[in-house]
């Protein structure tokens, strides 16, 4: 059925208005009075999926983004990556550090579902959730809903991340720059049948026939190829079947209705991304990425349910930009303005404490970014943090073998060659944590936040500028309720 915006359906009555549907209009059916959001939730189901995702290499500030819009969401969702990724909070001056548990548990009547997409650290997650309790959250069970779909990361994940990233540097004397948490190897058993699930562990009776499956060809590299000691199932699963109790007070065997539920029932659900998407397996650095879909179509994939069910697109990212580990950094400083970014942006790893690399906002990577993601809003951070730099600079386009470029190039080996082409921008001295108003904003600040707008060519409505939860400034409110 088509129909107007605002306007007022009737279905199947006698009045002026006649359905479009081929049943009524072989009938002669008019329409009877039913309110047009009414209609929408009742036969067509209210779309209100709203995706947070980094736009950047990570660490753009998703976590507080979407511990903010937790306030007004029912549901937030964990669809993909593993303790790989660091959300940090600050709330009332208290920090909290999330590595698996979506941003939303703060709020204690948010739910929080980590969606089958997740590879999950069963020990850390263990961690997390008695490091929140501890803090005063979670204190309801319900609160959290874990996918019996989950693939589980174990120890010998661990460990052959570990192997590999030696001996990549032993042989080049290069890394890929892996957290060591696990992450590919784990994505690898699930895509050749191997993985234990979240499910799985609750099978004690099956437990270690399924842990054989897994951990009888890596037990061979580890002893023929890394020399190092084989993992012992029996340990294995007597360690996993103590976690089990703990953790099965927030088992879900299908997490998919509860969120499709929640989006038909018109709740606003908030799908938290992880990692950036520069990181993307497919559509990232590739070597230098992390090992699973970070872009916006993830979340689908990731959660199991269709494309239509997202709304917004919400990009996040930094006034300036930072990446983590090894791979190509047109904008990278490797001076004290580099250095000044680093100190006073606290750019050092939530995860692993690894200092990160900085450099000046790049477009290119923002609108190639914009464009995979197909992001309809986006949230700057961290503006305050170019306090007291005399001038700003915003990468707008590369030079790579004399030619100037301004789209993103796929080739990585093409993109480390790239040399910035940049322009520059005078800076502000004012202290912006104290700023709670758009008008209070200096002129220079405002005029460089314009000008990545009007590049970007999508709209900038929040900005923030403090860790806290109330240092945000809505340039346009994102939630309809």
């Amino acid at each position: 059925m088509s129909f107007r915006p605002n306007a007022t359906l009737k279905i199947h009555g006698n009045d002026a208005h006649h359905c479009a549907c081929l049943t009524c209009k072989r009938r002669g059916r008019r329409l009877h009075s039913v309110a047009l959001k009414e209609f929408i939730a009742k036969e067509l189901g209210t779309v209100a999926g709203i995706v947070v995702i980094g736009a950047q290499w990570g660490d753009e500030g998703k976590g507080k983004i979407v511990d903010v819009f937790a306030a007004k969401a029912d549901t937030v969702v964990r669809f993909q990556g593993g303790a790989n990724a660091g959300h940090t909070l600050v709330v009332d001056g208290q920090k909290t550090v999330l590595h698996l548990v979506p941003s939303g548990v703060l709020r204690e009547n948010t739910t929080c579902i980590i969606g089958p997409g997740v590879v999950l650290d069963i020990e850390g997650l263990v961690k997390e959730i008695e490091y929140l309790k501890e803090l005063g959250h979670l204190k309801n069970p319900k609160q959290l809903l874990i996918s019996d779909l989950c693939t589980v990361i174990l120890p010998y994940h661990k460990k052959l991340d570990a192997c590999r990233e030696a001996a990549l540097s032993a042989k080049t004397g290069t890394k890929i720059g892996t957290t060591g948490k696990g992450i590919g190897p784990a994505y690898e058993d699930r895509a050749s049948r191997r993985a234990l699930i979240f499910g799985d562990l609750f099978d004690h009776a099956n437990l270690e026939k399924k842990l054989e499956l897994g951990l009888t060809e890596k037990n061979v590299l580890f002893k023929t190829v890394y020399n190092e000691p084989e993992f012992k199932v029996p340990e294995i699963a007597a360690r996993i079947r103590e976690l089990s109790e703990v953790l099965a007070p927030y088992r879900h065997r299908d997490v998919s209705i509860v969120v499709q539920k929640a989006l038909k029932g018109g709740k606003q659900v908030l799908f938290e991304g992880a990692q950036g998407s520069l990181l993307d397996i497919l559509h990232g650095t590739y070597p230098y990425v992390t090992s699973s879909s970070t872009i916006a179509g993830s979340a689908c994939t990731g959660m199991g349910i269709g494309p239509t069910s997202i709304d917004k697109v919400i990009g996040i990212f930094k006034a300036y930009a930072t990446r983590v580990g090894s791979g190509p950094f047109p904008s990278e400083l490797l001076d004290d303005t580099g250095e000044k970014l680093r100190m006073v942006g606290q750019e050092f790893g939530a995860t692993t404490g690894r200092p990160r690399r900085t450099g000046w906002l790049d477009l290119v990577a923002m609108k190639y970014s914009i464009r995979v993601n197909g992001i309809t809003n986006l949230a700057l951070m961290k503006l305050d943090i170019l306090s007291g730099f005399d001038k700003i600079a915003v990468c707008t386009g590369y030079r790579i073998g004399g030619e100037l470029v301004t789209d993103f190039p796929p080739s990585t080996e093409a993109l480390e060659k790239a040399e910035p082409v940049l322009e520059w921008f005078p800076g502000w001295k004012e202290d912006l944590s104290r700023v709670i108003s758009l008008k209070d904003l200096p002129r220079n600040a405002t005029n460089y936040i314009d000008f990545i707008g009007n590049q970007l060519a999508t709209p900038i409505d929040v900005i923030s500028v403090g860790p806290g939860r109330d240092q945000i400034l809505w340039v346009k409110p994102l939630f309809s309720n």
